[in-house]
């Protein structure tokens, strides 16, 4: 096979990439954007840019001067406005050029605080409703300048003609679509008048919609954002903005934060949900970008940790990445989001020190909220700790009130530590806190910080059984038979076996064995297993004398009395086992596989045992 000739370049000759217009056209208008709706948008946001540059020429024209039209009749989709408009040069430079801003290049720097985006990629997302666009320009910064029309195609093709002033008389720019069959359903009269609320109903430029009716345009945006309104009083200010959220999000706010941050022209409102949410679940908030709406799903705005607010926000200086559909992350959306974080802490201050009773239904929702946040934060720590609940011995507790009762407070590792000791530990007169649950071990620690008269610890296995009354030596004696039995029933589990008293007599057996020591013990019969190997030689670098597990008798308890007395070996074993069994559900920790079958064995047994002794 001969290859042909191939001409070649000079070395180190510059070249061009070869674009496939068509399939650049279809990548950016069908893959930039997420859903087809967003075409009015973009038409909406270069009309908006179009007013702002006109509002530079002429800053002393009357505030409603200069507006946007919208125009749908199921035949056609028209967005006019009276914008700076373009000229023929213009034209060929910007809507011809894909990736090329309709503010000129050595303007960008100083205009970007000015202008939502960029008109020509934006333009493309026309293509996802239909094959071709017309635009209808007439420039207001050249006055003189023809009217000029541009054609655009799907294809990657254009036309461009000027046109007879009397063909525009007044400057701006019409963008006309002739929707494809397939795009009824975002084109349709009903639906655009939809989308352009949706999207521009926080504009600052009167914004109408007319459907070819005859009747007179509806206005878009007919009222302000509601914090830019004046109100009579507060408290309607409040209600207000309440309802807005409730209209918004559509549920009723515990409560409404102003948010205002002049340096970025932000402001808007942080609605306060009204039921807890689960944890690091993170909601979308509203951002909206000199009025036009950006994204509802906009989760980079607040922390991770501010999980029970959803906002809503119009701000100047926030970056709007290429598909205007989130923010671009940057200093400034960083520096946004650390002043937002500040305005929820200052909230949650001020209700914690005016209102009470709001305080407390947000802690009622929003405990798990607080308390990721009082992890990272002193001021919260300090402010809101004594007033956050946890679950004690003695029930549901704030620890302000547990601490009046335990100048010494304990706290287990793990929940499943804690449903082992509860019941036990309350009856001698222990202060346990469960800190198995997020970040409630770390905040309880940190209590002498609050209340210095109050220490901490863990709970320690041996704390607890120093508690517990020893049997008298008689007793014990008495017991030494079937004691050794059970010990050697239950030495596979690696599980001691003792005799005490607590209360409440109603507990037969107590079963002390935290998840680490269990993991050291699988840990050590795993190294067992690989002795010899090279897994061996690393686990048994590692291997430590492996805590036992400890099954406490409750002598107290009749049930126990009767079985310690058992002089039947088989039945002594199978008796100790059940203990065990019944000690291990109690404590609502996963079963492993041996201890299942052992709880099913000692059952049948007992029951095989107690049907012979009727027969």
């Amino acid at each position: 096979m001969t290859l042909p000739d191939i001409p070649l370049s000079p070395a180190g000759a510059d070249r061009t990439f070869q674009v496939d217009l068509r399939g650049l056209v279809d990548l950016l208008s069908h893959h930039l954007y997420s859903s087809p709706r967003v075409y009015l948008r973009e038409l909406m946001q270069n009309a908006v840019d179009a007013l702002t540059a006109r509002r530079r020429l002429e800053p002393a024209a009357p505030a409603d001067a200069f507006g946007i039209r919208l125009y749908a009749d199921g035949s056609v989709v028209r967005v006019e406005d009276d914008g700076v408009g373009l000229t023929e040069g213009d034209v060929h430079t910007f809507l011809a050029t894909i990736g090329r801003s309709s503010k000129r290049a050595e303007k960008i720097a100083e205009q970007r605080a000015d202008f939502i985006g960029q008109f020509g990629i934006g333009l493309l997302s026309c293509f996802l409703v239909a094959d071709e666009i017309h635009v209808l320009s007439r420039s207001a910064a050249t006055p003189e300048a023809p009217a000029v029309e541009w054609r655009g195609r799907g294809d990657g093709s254009y036309t461009v003609r000027t046109l007879p002033a009397s063909a525009r008389p007044r400057p701006g720019t019409t963008v006309t679509l002739t929707p494809r069959a397939d795009a009824g359903e975002w084109t349709r009269p009903a639906q655009v008048h939809t989308l352009a609320r949706h999207f521009g109903s926080l504009l600052r430029h009167p914004v109408t919609f007319d459907d070819g009716t005859g009747g007179p345009g509806a206005p878009v945006n007919p009222e302000p954002a509601p914090w830019a309104r004046t109100y009579p009083t507060p408290g309607v200010r409040s209600r207000a903005l309440a309802a807005y959220g409730a209209e918004v999000f559509g549920f009723t706010p515990l409560d409404t934060i102003e948010l205002d941050l002049p340096a970025v022209g932000l402001k808007g409102i942080a609605c306060v949900l009204p039921e807890s949410v689960p944890a690091g679940r993170r909601h979308g908030h509203r951002v909206h970008v000199k009025g036009m709406l950006l994204s509802e799903q906009a989760e980079e705005i607040l922390p991770e940790w501010a999980f029970f607010v959803r906002c809503v926000v119009d701000a100047e200086s926030l970056r709007p990445t290429a598909s205007r559909e989130s923010l671009y992350e940057d200093d400034t959306l960083a520096a946004v989001r650390d002043a937002l974080a500040e305005r929820l802490r200052a909230w949650i201050a001020r209700a914690a020190a005016s209102d009470p009773d709001l305080l407390a239904r947000f802690l009622q929702a929003h405990h798990l909220a607080v308390k990721s946040l009082a992890v990272h934060d002193d001021e919260i720590l300090r402010m809101l700790l004594p007033w956050l609940p946890f679950e004690t011995t003695d029930g549901h507790s704030t620890l302000d009130e547990f601490a009046r009762t335990h100048r010494t407070v304990l706290v287990t590792s793990s929940v499943e530590e804690f449903r082992q000791v509860a019941a036990i530990a309350s009856a001698a007169g222990l202060g346990v806190v469960n800190g198995g649950y997020t970040y409630d071990r770390e905040l309880v620690h940190r209590l002498p910080e609050i209340r210095p008269e109050v220490s901490v610890a863990d709970l320690d296995p041996a704390t607890l059984t120093a508690h517990l009354d020893p049997v008298d030596r008689e007793t014990e004696l008495a017991a030494a038979a079937y004691l050794a039995l059970a010990r050697d029933a239950l030495a596979v589990f690696d599980c001691d076996v003792a005799l005490r008293t607590f209360q409440p007599a109603s507990a037969p057996a107590l079963l002390m064995d935290s998840r680490e020591a269990r993991h050291e013990r699988t840990r050590s019969q795993l190294a067992r297993e690989q002795e010899g190997g090279v897994w061996g030689d690393i686990l048994g670098a590692l291997r430590q004398e492996a805590p036992r597990a400890q099954l406490i008798l409750n002598q107290l308890n009749p049930l126990v009395r009767t079985a310690v007395s058992i002089d039947e070996p088989e039945l002594a074993r199978t008796s100790a086992e059940a203990l065990y069994g019944q000690a291990a559900m109690l404590s609502r920790r996963p079963l492993r596989p041996a201890e299942s079958s052992l709880i099913n064995r000692s059952f049948l047994d007992l029951l095989a045992h107690a049907l012979r002794k009727d027969s």
